[in-house]
């Protein structure tokens, strides 16, 4: 049986997210565990944290969360990256608290100074936010679209960075399809799919991966477009889904779907898409 979900709201208070997560129909959710649009945030309580923790254990749902919008891990700016790494630190004491084994984290953009300068940063900052953090959680690095001044678009690039961290056993990665699809890697057929995972598994080891995002793409292939679509409506399209949720690499792990909500389909069915496909 696959195990999908979809990113939820914590609009209320973050137990309300599992109760969302549930009416969706989810096996996982992704959160963001604070305000994804701002640097401040409020600590959590130990009430919060035991109601969510127990809301969870009640459901049976496995929860991830999802750095916020604003840091950039690779930000030649000085300002920027200081209160990058500290929000990482913070995010990761918060997954502790939460009793979340997963923080998926972009890699950031170098702003034109150069993709060498940008991964060295990156490496800083995982390391000092690791190094300050709890170390419960484990921080999966996402890889990115080929948009512009990316860091970590190409599995060798993330290869470069894990090779220059010291933890591990608290280091993995969240794969996003959307993202590898528009940075020039095949996923729409059963030859394309295994010769990138294939390069995946050479990279950086499919033992490291954890958590898949699972987006359909409104660009075509190497496109460097980030823009997510509907389970099957997208240029990946129903066959490459159902190549990626039946391949035995991929098939048992978690897969977050962080599709649009409109007028042709919502949560539930992009839920239900996952699932006929994958049957």
């Amino acid at each position: 049986m696959v195990k999908v979900g979809v990113h939820v709201s914590i609009a209320g208070s973050l137990d309300l997210a599992v109760d969302r997560a549930m009416d969706a129909g989810c096996d996982v959710f992704q959160i963001f565990s604070r305000n994804p649009r701002g640097w401040g945030f409020k600590p959590l309580t130990d009430d919060d944290a035991a109601l969510f923790r127990s809301k969870v254990r009640t459901s049976g749902l496995m929860p991830v969360d999802h750095m916020p919008y604003l840091p950039n891990l690779a930000s030649p700016k000085p300002e920027i990256f200081e209160k990058s790494v500290d929000t990482l630190a913070a995010e990761l004491d918060r997954c502790d608290k939460l009793g979340i084994a997963y923080l998926v984290t972009h890699l950031g953009h170098h702003l034109g100074d150069g993709i060498a300068g940008g991964r060295m940063r990156v490496i800083k900052a995982i390391s000092t936010a690791l190094g300050n953090a709890g170390n419960n959680a484990m921080l999966l690095l996402e890889n990115t679209a080929g948009e512009k001044n990316s860091v970590g678009s190409s599995f060798e690039h993330i290869r470069v960075i894990m090779d220059e961290l010291d933890f591990p056993d608290r280091i993995g990665v969240c794969f996003d399809t959307c993202h590898a699809f528009a940075a020039g890697y095949e996923l729409r057929t059963e030859e394309g799919l295994n010769e990138t995972l294939t390069q995946f598994d050479e990279q950086i080891g499919i033992k490291n991966l954890r958590v898949i995002h699972l987006n359909d793409t409104k660009g075509d292939r190497a496109s460097g477009l980030d823009r997510h679509e509907h389970i099957g409506m997208g240029f990946i399209g129903e066959d490459g889904m159902r190549g990626i949720l039946h391949h035995k690499a991929l098939r048992l792990l978690p897969f977050v779907c962080e599709t649009p909500v409109d007028d042709r389909r919502d949560d539930r069915g992009n839920i239900a898409k996952v699932r006929e496909l994958a049957k």
